[in-house]
């Protein structure tokens, strides 16, 4: 295959028109001898910007050695979910390109055997893909490329000595790239780059104008009751509530729902179904409140978010402009929200005085979905797609098309989003059944 085959034949297959100018430069770039570092704002399209010249040459490399040797490229992200997301969007590609995807949480054995099969393109967490250089599971020699994606968050979260390890086992290298949606970022010293370049796309990739910021006062420190009032006067939309401490989620999240409010909790230290099951059922919109620590202000997949609220005060401006990032995506417009107790203050790095938000009186109840979240003991893995899905429900479900909403099919299982009203009647039907051949377990996905 040629260079550059691959990309152009894959913007048809995802239907789109043209590369942005970002995707483009790095294209361009990846052709030079130097490595690069990419600086572009979360939802910009950076994942693509660089998967499609990998892939690209991946390809060319296979097409063009006689030799037998399998090279391949290492992307090491910050968090799980990230590296779930890029996995998908190899496959979205179809460049036929193999990958193993490897994180903490995971099955170890099972990630062994994938690296045994010498997959061409290795995603993973760093603390998971230290363990398999240094347990020899992988010639880590054949890697030629390798992607440090939103590094700066890898190094936040404590991934330091995990990443000088790593960068250091990795002796023949061609080509480093690192991307980060941040611009006041410091390059380690054992990450040793060629002659590098700066291609900085965050001015160009803001959205300012569509994003509208309120103040909202808390009469006392404790800000749980104006938050509840805040989302029920907001009313419907999206909602993603960032708290700096994992504590802090679980305690609103468990007051939110003994107030009512559909509404699902996310950090890090929650086991990894548990994460799936929240990010899923907040994507599907089975729950419109998702309470977080900063993990979710980058790197997970998440559109169509309306409303950003600041339960606790960012100290950094980069963290504000990163929870703010989710909304107001794509020429679409939201709504940022700081809720301030009578000791705090709008920050100095908030360029414009906020809005004053008026809680409503009376005051309304909390918006309530009607959908529901299904959880399917079986995915891929289990040669499990959406239209076995769609067909399962539809036929044994007896349900209508309309009565179902989005479908995620993970490795191991899946979760679907179904009319609120039929969901009891729906399991009942269906758990047990055989799909494809496969005995069902069918539950709401608690």
């Amino acid at each position: 295959m040629e260079k550059r085959d691959f990309i152009n034949n894959t913007l048809s297959i995802l239907g789109f028109k043209a590369l942005n100018d970002m995707q483009k430069a790095s294209v361009s770039e990846f052709d030079n001898d130097n490595d690069y570092i990419l600086l572009s704002a979360t939802g910009s399209g950076k994942t693509l910007a660089f998967l499609l010249p990998v892939c690209d040459s991946l390809l060319a490399d296979k097409s063009s050695n006689n030799e037998g040797v399998k090279e391949s490229a290492l992307i090491i992200v910050p968090a799980r979910e990230l590296a779930l997301q890029i996995q998908m969007v190899v496959i979205s590609l179809k460049s036929g390109l193999t990958t193993a995807c490897c994180y903490g949480g995971n099955d170890i054995a099972k990630e062994k055997a994938a690296l045994s099969n010498f997959p061409d393109i290795i995603i993973g967490t760093p603390g998971r893909i230290l363990d398999h250089i240094r347990n020899k599971n992988y010639d880590f020699n054949l890697v030629k490329y390798l992607v440090l994606d939103e590094f700066d968050k890898s190094l936040e979260f404590g991934f330091t000595d995990e990443m000088q390890d790593i960068t250091n086992s990795l002796l023949l290298l061609k080509k480093k790239i690192l991307t980060s949606a941040t611009q006041s970022i410091e390059i380690p010293q054992y990450i040793v780059l060629n002659n590098h370049k700066v291609l900085n796309f965050l001015q160009e990739t803001q959205n300012k104008e569509s994003l509208s910021l309120y103040r909202v006062d808390s009469p006392i420190d404790d800000k749980l009751e104006t938050l509840y009032e805040l989302i029920c006067s907001i009313g419907e939309g999206q909602k993603i509530v960032f708290c700096n401490y994992r504590e802090s989620v679980e305690r609103i999240s468990s007051y939110l729902n003994k107030k009512n409010v559909e509404v699902v909790a996310f950090h890090g230290g929650l086991e990894q179904i548990i994460r799936e099951k929240s990010i899923a059922k907040f994507r599907n919109k089975s729950v419109e409140v998702l309470v977080s620590t900063d993990l979710a202000a980058r790197g997970i997949d998440i559109d169509n978010v309306n409303h950003i609220i600041h339960y606790h005060i960012p100290s950094e401006k980069e963290t504000f402009i990163h929870r703010n990032g989710r909304t107001a995506r794509m020429n679409k417009t939201g709504n940022s929200y700081l809720i301030l107790g009578p000791n705090e203050y709008v920050p100095d790095y908030v360029e414009n005085e906020p809005l004053r938000f008026k809680i409503l009186n009376p005051l309304p109840k909390p918006t309530r979905s009607p959908w529901a979240t299904l959880y399917i003991g079986k995915g891929k893995k289990d040669k499990i797609s959406k239209g076995d899905i769609v067909g399962f429900f539809i036929k044994q479900g007896e349900l209508k098309g309309s009565d179902l909403g989005t479908i995620e099919v993970k490795d191991q299982h899946s979760f679907v989003a179904v009319n609120k009203t039929l969901t009891d009647s729906v399991v009942k039907k269906l758990n047990g059944l055989k799909m494809k051949s496969v005995k069902i377990l069918i539950e709401k996905a608690r």
